[in-house]
């Protein structure tokens, strides 16, 4: 039987009513009181309320005016019960009434093991469990969220289907964990949403969720619950093939790129990732790289960050469209014999009053000390690395990228910054781990984390370290002592062939050890050549513009650059642009400049760069040991005073190039060159071509080796070594 009742002054709904109900749960929904049962349910907007039991429909008792109700019977009602809600809805002239399930009807999900393990900072699949997902409860279909926020007083998920209200759909804490959830009976999937903390100040933050899996499309930074996705994978072939790729002695040439900026449409409106699916991989493949890198695709709020600044770490941009066309590109790349590798950015994080800072009213992603916890130069959060937790988030992050959408690999960004804790910091601005150093010991296990989880369950996946130090083994694995990448940014080979190549001819001779140098570290790490976006923007120029000389003479020198860096022992990375001489430094507002495709020169780039390429794939010599010193021997690094270089490139079963180069506009007639076997050569490569733009200096026909012993070698034979250029000789 149903009993009257007078406005509530229970201490519960004070708070309730105040938004600062600490555990919904314990107060809402169904309870068993002495002489029976109470269903307690909070609808500010409802005008009355009906619930389903054996007996029909029974009417709530409004307790508090400010749209508290209650239901009282001596039987239960059955599970899980449903309501009958009329409430006014703005914009309508009449009621309008809608069947629910009461959400404190259902049991927290969430189990105690996984909850252990986020604590503990092994929850890899993080994802699986926080954030919103949808499924079915006793029958009933809806979304769980669940959220991280351990000093909140308060959480609720507000967002479209409760009016934004954060009174309404209150979450229930698992104890000392930290972690929130709810689940919600009916919430459409694709429903815009946030959550709401009430912090123990009693400040209200609105936060975006950081596990969620898509968002709306800037500026708006609501996310997406449990967005649908049905990619059917087709690549079984090529994941099976990476599981066993001998990656270390296989051609690996990189094709860096902003997606959105590789090409707009004339209305300066992005490529969708379909579209650059349709469009790049053609293009990928005829050129002859073998992986695609894209920059940062997580979702970021800011165009002009280029992704670097993220807010959604589990999230594809939705401004290339959804999780399921994302996974289309990549699935397409592969089944066109493409890898792609994902920039992911796990060093910091914007100060977006909507993402992580402060996520719950406290430093919970970040540190409190700004002196470990903020950049300087970035203006930018530093991850609490020591924090398991935020270990969780980021392995998981991680794995997402990597299991969800297959990525192979990832490109981990300014792990620099992460290594040190006096990175970019004067005296007084940084303070020094337990032993006084200057190593930043909680990233630096967060690092042998991530690699060993990457290596283990992703066989084939690589992790590429972008960093600029004489840290020491960087690429080396965990259990010998190194930091467990796979792959090091060679950044010391960058800056002094950069800086080598910005000399005038005249004064090359004077910094030859500029590009002799590397030789002497070239092995201590796996190392890839890169020629990447940030050497081509913020004023630096393209790598055409910092050529010296005539326009002739800058043309040859890109020639010459790109020419010796797919020669030198080391994998190969270029951004686009570099593959056809961009003469503009990269804008990332505007498409690549395709249009100068239309000049010779630059045509004559483009033509190089894919012949070169196609060369780098088809001969063992170029890429088999990048990474051993049996696959390199100088022939001359000494002839400063002509600015020429000659060495041999080798691979495992004795294949052999010859490369030489002259670093000066001075043609070298009858040059000698040392030559290892006693045979005929053919010159299979020459930057100098006309069909690259050059004077079509070079060595026609065969080469004929003379019993003259010559740099080293029991043989050689005389050249003609043309300006501004480099050629590769190989036995005939």
């Amino acid at each position: 039987m149903k009993k009257n009742h007078h406005t509530k002054t229970d201490s519960r709904t004070d708070l309730l009513l105040q938004g600062r109900l600490h555990d919904p749960f314990a107060y809402l929904g169904l309870h068993r009181e002495k002489d029976g049962y109470v269903v307690r349910v909070f609808q500010p907007y409802a005008s009355a309320i009906s619930l389903e039991t054996v007996r029909g429909s029974e009417a709530l008792q409004r307790v508090h005016p400010d749209g508290l109700f209650e239901w009282h019977g001596s039987d239960k009602p059955p599970r899980p019960y449903r309501l009958l809600v009329t409430e006014h809805s703005p914009g309508m002239a009449d009621n309008v009434e809608r069947v629910m399930h009461d959400p404190y009807a259902f049991a927290p999900q969430i189990s105690s093991f996984d909850l252990h393990l986020f604590n503990e900072g092994r929850l890899h699949q993080g994802y699986r469990i926080l954030g919103s997902h949808a499924m079915q409860i006793d029958g009933i279909s809806g979304v769980r969220f669940a959220v991280w926020a351990p000093n909140a007083e308060r959480v609720s998920v507000v967002g479209e289907f409760n009016r934004w209200d954060g009174r309404i759909s209150l979450m229930g804490v698992h104890g000392s964990s930290g972690v929130w959830e709810l689940f919600i009976p009916g919430v459409a999937q694709g429903a815009l949403y946030k959550f709401e903390i009430r912090n123990r100040a009693g400040a209200l933050l609105v936060k975006t969720d950081p596990y969620a899996n898509a968002f709306e499309v800037r500026p708006g930074t609501a996310a997406r619950a449990a967005p649908t996705i049905n990619h059917a994978w087709q690549d079984a072939e090529w994941m099976a093939q990476r599981g066993s790729w001998d990656w270390l002695h296989a051609p690996l040439n990189v094709y860096e790129m902003h997606a959105g900026s590789w090409k707009r449409h004339p209305d300066g409106s992005f490529y969708t990732y379909r579209q650059l699916a349709e469009h790049l991989i053609p293009y990928i493949k005829d050129m002859g790289y073998t992986h695609v890198e894209l920059m940062p695709v997580s979702e970021h709020p800011l165009d002009e960050s280029w992704g670097y600044q993220t807010t959604g770490y589990f999230a594809a941009s939705s401004r290339f469209g959804s999780p399921d066309d994302l996974s289309y590109f990549v699935d397409s790349c592969h089944q066109a014999g493409i890898g792609v590798l994902l920039d992911w950015v796990p060093a910091h994080f914007p100060q977006d009053s909507f993402a992580l800072a402060h996520f719950d009213g406290t430093a919970l992603y970040e540190h409190e000390d700004p002196r470990l916890g903020f950049h300087q130069d970035w203006g930018t959060h530093i991850f609490n690395y020591g924090r398991n937790e935020v270990k969780s988030f980021l392995l998981s992050s991680a794995h997402y990228w990597l299991s969800q959408f297959h990525f192979d690999g990832l490109r981990v960004d300014a792990v620099a910054s992460m290594l040190y804790l006096d990175y970019s910091r004067k005296e007084g601005e940084w303070i020094p781990n337990q032993y006084g150093g200057r190593e930043n010991l909680d990233a630096i296990t967060f690092l042998h984390e991530l690699n060993i989880m990457v290596h283990d369950v992703f066989p084939g996946a690589l992790t590429l370290a972008e960093e600029s130090t004489s840290w020491p083994a960087v690429s080396r694995p965990v259990y010998l002592g190194g930091l467990g990448f796979s792959i090091k940014w060679n950044m010391g080979w960058m800056n002094d062939t950069l800086s080598f190549m910005k000399l005038d001819p005249v004064h090359r001779c004077y910094h030859l050890n500029q590009l002799t140098f590397s030789q002497l570290y070239a092995y201590t790490e796996n190392f890839i050549l890169p020629f990447s976006h940030d050497e081509v923007v913020h004023g630096k120029g393209s790598l055409l513009d910092k050529m010296p000389g005539d326009t002739w003479q800058k043309f040859a020198n890109l020639r010459l650059l790109l020419t010796y860096q797919m020669a030198s022992p080391g994998k190969k990375l270029n951004f686009m642009g570099n593959e056809f001489g961009q003469g503009p430094e990269w804008r990332s507002s505007w498409e690549v400049d395709w249009h100068q495709l239309g000049i010779e020169f630059h045509r004559g780039i483009h033509s190089l760069a894919h012949d070169l390429n196609h060369l780098y794939r088809d001969l063992p010599a170029l890429y088999e040991q990048d990474f051993m010193q049996s696959g390199f021997s100088w022939l001359d690094c000494q002839d400063a005073e002509r600015s020429l270089l000659s060495f041999l490139r080798r691979g495992r079963h004795g294949e052999t190039v010859i490369v030489a180069l002259n670093f000066t506009p001075v043609p070298r007639n009858r040059y000698r060159i040392g030559l290892p076997f006693n045979c005929a050569y053919r010159e299979i490569f020459n930057s100098d071509s006309q069909y690259y733009g050059g004077t079509n200096m070079g060595n026609a026909g065969e080469i004929h080796a003379e019993q003259v012993p010559w740099m080293g070698q029991p043989f050689s034979a005389e050249i003609e070594l043309p300006p501004l250029a480099g050629i590769m000789l190989a036995p005939a």
